[in-house]
């Protein structure tokens, strides 16, 4: 990689960023919140001092950081065939941990009564998820949701508002049907190994709003439609009306330390995955998305400059069959975006706007057959405006023919070209995406 490609736009500075939150704190949307009350408050006071301890003033040393790791997994025991066969095949053979996060701990016969383990393997910058790793084991038993204002224990609605940290579990198979959206609270992980979890059958999504450190890992979220909204606890202590919420799988509003990992989803009313309002430290890995027209939305609004602090990776993902656009579609912020496999989309996979700085590495683009659909990318903007945005494409394995639009934009930064650690190609993805998805973990066994 020679310097003159290594020279990206900064997405801002630190104290640049701590001035926007003071300039937009007045614009907040109330994001479904019926009555912003003093509660609410005192939670958006605490979700924008924890972005700005979050942000990262060079980013590039986290991406660094990501690369290294993958080239360490790879080249550890060389690339086997049999790892390199068809991802849609059952495989049966011994447990493959195929990048750096799954190597962590997937392989180990010990995961269920080890759970926690998770908590070390967060990478890029949500790398600080811990979720509930300090608190006890709670163990969803009823898939009930019946009552969003006063939820039973034993429903994962219980475990999701309570201001003690925890870790989710469940105690069988199960498909919950949320009568209004899921308000997780700060320290919590949602963690459906071990188990079938369906988050589905027309019910509303998972929200992390003005919260902090949440890991969600293994689950399936399909079928998500809005919620008119209600009454709705989302702490021991509070209870508040909620308005429509528009029905995304999953939605991150000013969330800091988020992890979601190895998810399965498809069919939602609205996004499969938003991260919008201040939203950073987020690392989204391992899932596999299908069935679906917005993928995934990184900043809500070109009037939302807060978002400059947005700083989020994506990571051995699989886009798979029936996917139209926006994945991701960016704002604002800073997007490592690396080593997924892109095996359809049907307008385009890449887009964004407002200047955010988009790191392509290591990622497969499979073209559809479509001829007015090659490009890769698209920039909600003017060429002349566009040209001057830092979105780069290094590493990447283009098929069937696939083209990333770049820009030139440059940027200041620490890291020497020289220090700067190359991905791995595209023509490992295969093998690092191969068990994206919802995992069939059985206790006593490697997952």
């Amino acid at each position: 990689m020679d310097d003159q490609r290594l020279q990206w736009r900064k997405p801002g500075s630190f104290l640049l960023v701590a001035g926007v939150f003071l300039a937009a704190a007045a614009a907040v949307s109330n994001a479904g919140i019926g009555e912003f009350d003093e509660h609410w408050e005192k939670r958006r006071v605490a979700a924008e001092a924890a972005a700005r301890e979050v942000y990262k003033p060079d980013p590039f040393n986290v991406t660094n950081e990501f690369n290294h790791a993958v080239i360490r997994s790879t080249e550890r025991g060389g690339v086997l065939r049999r790892e390199l066969s068809g991802k849609n095949s059952k495989y049966k053979g011994p447990c493959l941990a195929t990048n750096p996060i799954d190597r962590c701990w997937r392989c180990r016969k010990d995961w269920a009564t080890d759970r926690k383990r998770l908590a070390r393997c967060a990478m890029g910058f949500g790398r600080g998820a811990t979720g509930g790793a300090s608190g006890k084991i709670y163990v969803v038993t009823d898939p009930g949701d019946g009552d969003a204002a006063n939820p039973r224990y034993g429903t994962l609605r219980w475990g999701a508002i309570q201001a003690a940290p925890l870790w989710i579990t469940f105690a069988r198979s199960m498909v919950i049907r949320l009568t209004q959206e899921l308000l997780v609270a700060s320290d919590k992980t949602i963690d459906g190994r071990g188990a079938q979890v369906h988050i589905a059958r027309g019910g509303a999504g998972i929200t992390v709003q003005f919260a902090r450190n949440v890991i969600i890992t293994s689950l399936h979220v399909h079928d998500v439609k809005h919620s008119d909204g209600g009454a709705v606890r989302d702490s021991p202590t509070h209870i508040g009306p909620r308005t429509r919420a528009d029905g995304d799988g999953i939605s991150l509003f000013a969330a800091t330390d988020v992890w979601v990992d190895h998810v399965s989803m498809s069919m939602c009313e609205d996004g499969l995955i938003d991260v919008v309002q201040g939203s950073t430290g987020v690392t989204i890995s391992n899932s596999h998305f299908t069935n679906h027209n917005d993928v995934m939305l990184f900043g809500a609004s070109d009037s939302y400059p807060q978002d400059k602090v947005m700083q989020i990776t994506v990571a051995f993902n699989h886009f798979g069959r029936g996917l139209v656009q926006r994945m991701p579609r960016c704002r604002w912020g800073f997007f490592h975006v690396v080593n997924n496999d892109y095996t359809h989309w049907l307008m385009y996979a890449i887009g964004g706007g407002m200047s955010p700085t988009i790191l392509s590495q290591g990622n497969r683009y499979i073209a559809p057959p479509n001829i007015a659909a090659k490009l890769i990318t698209r920039h909600y903007a003017p060429e002349w405006e566009w040209k001057n945005w830092a979105w780069r494409s290094d590493g990447d394995l283009f098929m069937n023919g696939a083209y990333f639009q770049a820009s030139n934009g440059a940027i200041n930064r620490k890291v020497k070209g020289s220090d700067m650690v190359k991905p791995k190609p595209g023509s490992y993805v295969r093998r690092l995406t191969r068990f994206a998805g919802a995992l069939s973990c059985r206790p006593g066994e490697p997952c």
